[in-house]
């Protein structure tokens, strides 16, 4: 559609697959507006579907609801406190999948990482979406308390890679897609700490996008070579970035214990 929250593909694994994609935690919306098409498509397809396994589907992962919830999750906090591993371990025995930015088998470029049902087989649509979202919310409670234990135990360490972040991304003359992604994370995780008086995470989060390799050759229409894209990328990043003020320590930052108190 013309907003770019809606897609349908056709002929590729399977003869249709529906997408669709929201902002901010609105998985029951995504769910709500793809049930809507896809009930109106059903009453004018024949879908392959058995009444013991459900719908018929070319990978059998996706025998039963072909349903695929997924969410994009930043998580800085539990990589830096080095949580992460631990975490990703108990979501997987909850039958969810966390993969990298771009899917399976990717890495998680710039903190950022996929959680999705691994199942589709045995349970409703319902089910899988009520699922994935108390999952999440189990996560991003885990995040908020690992940023907040590194704030409150090792705020200069927090500060130090923050503050290392934005020097290269403000100063560098050459640089690649990889270290972009993960210097910006570092600066995502400082706008959402109030370290950044003059930054907004809008201007971020399109510094992720319009750094990416593909976004470099479109703008600039030509093909270019990895060398030239980074140096192509730093200069965006000092142009975009040239009017930000370095990182303050953090207003959320708990003061030191008073020694007459102790």
């Amino acid at each position: 559609n013309r907003e770019e929250t809606v897609c349908v593909m056709i002929n590729e694994e399977d003869h249709l697959r529906m997408q669709a994609l929201r902002p901010g935690l609105q998985i029951r919306q995504a769910w709500m507006s793809i049930d809507q098409i896809d009930s109106k498509l059903e009453r004018n397809l024949d879908y392959a579907f058995n009444s013991d396994l459900g719908y018929l589907t070319a990978c059998p992962t996706n025998l039963g609801t072909g349903i695929r919830v997924s969410a994009m999750l930043h998580l800085p906090g539990l990589v830096l406190s080095e949580q992460i591993n631990q975490i990703i371990q108990a979501v997987n025995k909850l039958g969810l999948a966390v993969r990298g930015l771009y899917g399976e088998g990717t890495e998680a470029l710039g903190n950022v990482f996929q959680v999705s049902n691994q199942r589709t087989l045995g349970e409703s649509e319902t089910e899988i979406v009520e699922k994935l979202n108390k999952v999440l919310a189990q996560i991003i409670d885990h995040e908020e308390n690992a940023r907040a234990t590194l704030l409150e135990k090792k705020p200069k360490i927090l500060y130090n890679h923050i503050g290392r972040a934005y020097g290269v991304l403000a100063n560098a003359h050459s640089i690649t897609s990889k270290e972009t992604m993960n210097l910006l994370s570092l600066m995502r995780l400082g706008v959402d700490l109030e370290m950044f008086p003059d930054l907004e995470r809008w201007l971020v989060d399109e510094l992720f996008i319009i750094t990416q390799p593909a976004h470099l050759q479109k703008q600039f229409a030509e093909k270019l070579g990895a060398d030239e894209r980074d140096l192509l990328r730093a200069d965006m990043l000092r142009e975009r970035l040239r009017n930000i003020r370095r990182p303050v320590p953090s207003p959320m930052t708990p003061p030191p214990p008073n020694p007459q108190n102790s």
